[in-house]
């Protein structure tokens, strides 16, 4: 997914009702969240069961709502402790595509040392 590199992604920590639409999920960012809707940074909520998501963002001229929902499978949402979690678009495309966000590293680093 290509965002703008001034856009943040936040996620909002433990479930969220997935009945709510754009009005609900923007008054949930600015009471509950504490963070300003139209921003235009990037709001994501997970339903309960973790099959669903949906990402609200201010785009322009009014709120665009982005769901997708999983038929088979999980989200790996984060078990965080804190009401919102800020992740970058890199870690975005991991968690849509079903990887857990805090994976440290695709391949494990080698170290080289140098023989004299």
């Amino acid at each position: 997914m290509f965002l703008p590199h001034h856009t943040r992604v936040y996620l909002a920590a433990g479930s969220t009702d997935m009945r709510k639409q754009i009005s609900g999920l923007s008054i949930m960012v600015a009471d509950h969240l504490e963070m300003d809707p139209l921003s235009g940074h990037l709001f994501v909520f997970c339903n309960r069961r973790r099959n669903m998501i949906k990402v609200l963002y201010w785009d322009r001229n009014g709120f665009a709502l982005w769901h997708k929902r999983l038929e088979k499978h999980y989200f790996k949402w984060p078990d965080s402790v804190t009401d919102v979690c800020e992740i970058d678009n890199r870690q975005l495309g991991w968690l849509l595509d079903g990887l857990d966000i805090h994976q440290v590293r695709a391949h494990k680093p080698l170290v080289y040392s140098a023989l004299y």
